[in-house]
């Protein structure tokens, strides 16, 4: 099953090329909704969502009773592809976008989780533990990937969705580093347990606390000192 994230995310693209192609002018005014969704074959709720992270773009804006006009087109050819703008950031960026991030995320996530969302992510964690047991370096860093970005996909809004996409790509970039250093796998097993078991209590707090100690606690691993302000929650 494709996530409502996923769809969004692609829905966003789609629209971004079709303006840097010129398919609309700046001036005009987007299709309505149900033959926009239709053509796109998504629902209209997607459609939404994807519209509503433009607007964010400044690429248009919804007219009440009108309809979606066009605001720029031709800033839409020179901005990069969705979840492209990290590529030439280091592991000190990815750390820093995912400790501002992250706990955020988990905090809202310890509202909003049904049993079957903390299922799954315990579940995942399981893969964790079995390739730790394996000694299968490759599984387990590809487990907790995928850990990370359940939690990402449990967001519901929007714009988190479109700013998630490039944290998850963010991540990824981070994978050379976490295969050079398996010994580490035990201690990020641990932590993503106690984030888990907070978010399981429904304890947001605790959750964002459970998450900040992590990606610190990554940071230690890899030889990186975060720049956090000074005036920011500790762990």
């Amino acid at each position: 099953m494709i996530s409502s994230s996923t769809v969004v995310t692609s829905v966003v693209e789609k629209l971004r090329q079709a303006l840097a192609r010129g398919q609309w002018r700046s001036g005009e005014m987007l299709p309505g909704q149900r033959e926009l969704a239709e053509q796109m074959g998504i629902s209209r709720p997607s459609l939404r969502e994807a519209v509503t992270v433009l607007e964010t773009l400044g690429l248009v804006r919804s007219l009440p009773g009108k309809g979606v006009l066009v605001l720029d087109a031709d800033a839409a050819a020179a901005q990069e592809p969705v979840g492209d703008a990290v590529g030439a950031a280091s592991l000190a960026d990815v750390l820093e976008l995912r400790y501002t991030l992250e706990p955020f995320i988990v905090g809202l996530v310890a509202q909003s989780a049904n049993s079957q969302d903390i299922g799954q992510l315990r579940l995942t964690l399981m893969d964790m533990r079995e390739a730790l047991d394996a000694s299968d370096s490759e599984a387990g860093v590809n487990a907790y990937i995928a850990f990370h970005q359940e939690l990402f996909a449990l967001t519901t809004n929007p714009i988190f969705q479109s700013v998630v996409q490039q944290t998850g790509n963010a991540l990824k970039q981070s994978a050379d580093m976490l295969r050079n250093s398996p010994e580490h796998l035990t201690a990020r097993l641990r932590e993503n347990e106690a984030v888990v078991r907070a978010i399981r209590d429904k304890n947001s707090a605790q959750a964002s606390a459970q998450m900040r100690r992590h990606i610190l606690q990554e940071g230690q691993r890899m030889g990186i000192e975060l720049n956090i302000p000074d005036e920011h929650p500790g762990p």
